[in-house]
């Protein structure tokens, strides 16, 4: 009877300093800081073990540092939503097939047109690059205007109200206008045909822009980061074939006004992945102008990346205000939020 009684006073003592743990267990935040702060935690207690799992400690080791890494390129999120976490890694790798067949053949068409165009380009500017030039950023400020017109449609309507938005693609054409004005200061448009032609495709391109992104966003930001793709690898070919020659001619004024002015808040604001005031060019020559284009052409194609996913944009300077917005109590409603029209019709019926 003792050997009982100690045998289960023994089994009660182990389940209690095994759900000991459990007692002190606290739900924590998925914020940036609070996920920093658990993930040292975890950190700590894993090299503890190391001698016991070396095999383990090393793999866990890699998982750890690919998080960090994903996590400083994670794009933010909008005031009064929360970031991803657990839960919606796992509702994203549940995704739909049909819904990802239906991405391809967006992308797919995407990437016809923006090839079909590169043709004619390539066919009518062989040897012609200022000309080139001019066409390629007369089209490419397009899409802007197209995304700021669908969004103040939204705003009138009251589906889709997001200052952000408009905040940083008005900054976007605002970058694209002065490549423009380099253009033409370089003697781009100095022809009658360039003018006409360019012109003409940018009046297609804004009504073509205008229906794919009331239909679908996604679609016109992957057209979008494709165009800007485009224009990034044509200006490093020219930087490559042509720097030595860059590097000896001088800058035009408006781009030495415009790359190294007092007012840089809206240069700031089209750079979405990242801080303001971290990226300040240099122009002594062509060559750094052309090599800053190239580089706005880069930022452009991170910030059309990061528009695809829905609420995921966030206007460099707002994510310094943060703490005043909070304050002042400027949080979008969840019910605002909508993608392409038909869904923003669907909220607004069942809402």
């Amino acid at each position: 009877m003792a050997a009982a009684t100690m045998a289960i006073s023994g089994i009660s003592s182990r389940m209690l300093a095994i759900s000991q743990p459990l007692v002190t267990l606290r739900p924590v935040s998925y914020s940036s800081s609070h996920r920093l702060l658990c993930h040292r935690h975890l950190s700590s207690s894993r090299l503890l073990l190391r001698n016991k799992h070396r095999v383990q400690a090393t793999i866990l080791k890699e998982d750890e540092e690919k998080v960090v890494v994903e996590e400083s390129f994670k794009a933010e999120t909008f005031t009064g939503k929360e970031p991803l976490g657990e839960e919606s890694n796992t509702s994203s790798s549940s995704t739909s097939a049909f819904e990802s067949w239906i991405i391809k053949l967006e992308q797919g068409v995407n990437v016809f047109l923006t090839d079909s165009v590169i043709k004619i380009l390539d066919t009518l500017y062989r040897d012609r690059t200022y000309a080139r030039f001019f066409v390629l950023e007369t089209i490419a400020r397009v899409p802007y205007f197209a995304f700021m017109s669908v969004l103040h449609m939204y705003e009138t309507f009251g589906w889709w109200r997001r200052a952000d938005y408009l905040k940083v693609h008005f900054a976007e054409s605002w970058n694209e206008m002065h490549h423009l004005l380099i253009m033409e200061e370089l003697g781009g448009n100095s022809w009658w045909f360039d003018r006409f032609l360019a012109q003409h495709i940018a009046t297609f391109y804004y009504f073509m822009t205008v229906f794919l992104y009331i239909i679908s966003p996604r679609m016109a930001y992957h057209f979008s980061e494709c165009v800007e793709s485009h224009a990034f690898e044509t200006y490093d070919k020219f930087l490559k074939a042509s720097g030595e020659e860059l590097k000896n001619m001088p800058a035009p004024d408006i781009a030495v006004k415009y790359y190294t002015g007092s007012d840089l808040y809206l240069f700031d604001e089209f750079q979405t992945s990242r801080a303001p005031n971290t990226r300040r060019p240099v122009i002594e020559n062509l060559y750094d102008v052309f090599l800053n284009i190239r580089d706005d052409e880069a930022e452009h194609c991170k910030t059309m990346k990061a528009c695809q996913t829905l609420g995921s944009l966030r206007s460099p300077h707002s994510i310094i205000e943060d703490d005043a917005e909070e304050e002042s109590g400027c949080v979008v409603p969840e019910g605002a939020h909508c993608e392409g029209i038909v869904d923003c019709i669907k909220k607004s019926i069942t809402s």
